[in-house]
């Protein structure tokens, strides 16, 4: 069985926290839920998109760092996120797209069509059309994350012996993994998906501007994230504690091939502190920062309205 049940979030790095509020919400129709800052860092935004109440699985999350250079592209990486669209939408994406200047190019493969482009910052997008995106409006889930790795082979044994991945395909040091029996990756699921690619290049990636910084997997409580954590440790892999991000709760580890992995709980939800009807209206500071509001808002850029 999974250990874990699909996607929760991903999370990446941009640099105009207003450029990157007009994209995601005015380009590709997301809804803003969630204005607050990195709780590690209050001098940044954190900003979640997805649909109208944030569920799980459509999330896109930014920290924006306005003086942050760019990131290389190496090894290993986070790269391309797979978007799920409803079927027969990918022309009409694709003309979206082109009338709001962004260059696209539909690519075929063995798992589908693909509508590829980058968003401001030159993070890897492709939109890709599941049955299963029907259910969700005005949203866009994540359907698949890829990784760039230099061991492949023990970057998937992790995947499948610990998480519970199961091999769908492989060929030409592409392994195609999904969530649950093989099968599943025909039954048009969302957020259960993960590609593994093994390096061809021997640089190595640097984190800034359009870099992914990690994934985050959702599990429906916390049982099952101490299950979780259990099953990574007795792995021989480090987990962090339970850290409390106020919507959710998390745990930390890096596989093997070197990238962040989070698995995040369900509840309690983006509207413990905001209205479902005002998701992302206004800046939200967790308890332990609430006290330097002035302070925060003072350095965090003007952000206009989603």
């Amino acid at each position: 069985m999974p250990v874990i049940s699909g996607l929760h979030h991903v999370t990446a790095f941009a640099k105009d926290p207003a450029a990157n509020l007009r994209f995601y919400t005015s380009v590709l129709g997301l809804k803003l839920v969630k204005r607050t800052v990195n709780f590690d860092d209050p001098f940044t935004y954190h900003l979640y998109y997805g649909d109208r109440i944030g569920t799980p699985g459509t999330l896109l999350t930014f920290f924006p760092q306005p003086r942050s250079a760019r990131g290389r592209y190496g090894v290993p990486e986070i790269g391309e996120i797979d978007l799920a669209v409803e079927p027969g939408s990918l022309g009409q994406w694709e003309g979206r797209l082109s009338l709001a200047g962004v260059p696209t190019q539909r690519v075929r493969d063995e798992t589908g069509e693909r509508l590829h482009f980058h968003d401001p910052d030159g993070i890897r997008l492709a939109l890709i059309e599941r049955s299963s995106a029907s259910g969700h409006s005005g949203a866009l889930p994540v359907d698949r994350v890829t990784l760039h790795v230099p061991n492949a082979k023990a970057t998937v044994t992790f995947l499948t012996k610990t998480l519970g991945f199961t091999h769908s395909d492989e060929s030409d040091g592409r392994h195609e993994l999904v969530l649950g029996p093989a099968d599943a990756a025909a039954s048009g699921g969302i957020g259960g998906r993960i590609t593994v690619l093994q390096a061809t290049t021997a640089a190595a990636s640097t984190m800034g501007a359009g870099s992914v910084h990690h994934v985050a997997w959702r599990v429906p409580n916390e049982a099952a994230q101490k299950a979780a954590a259990q099953a990574i440790l007795s792995a021989g892999i480090a987990v962090t504690p339970i850290i409390d991000r106020q919507y959710f709760h998390s745990i930390y580890f890096r596989i093997p091939g070197g990238m962040v992995f989070e698995i995040a709980t369900d509840a309690p939800g983006f509207d413990i502190d905001e209205p479902a009807e005002l998701l992302g209206t206004s800046l939200k500071l967790p308890p332990q920062h609430e006290p330097r509001r002035e302070e925060i808002q003072r350095h965090l850029l003007p952000l206009g309205s989603a």
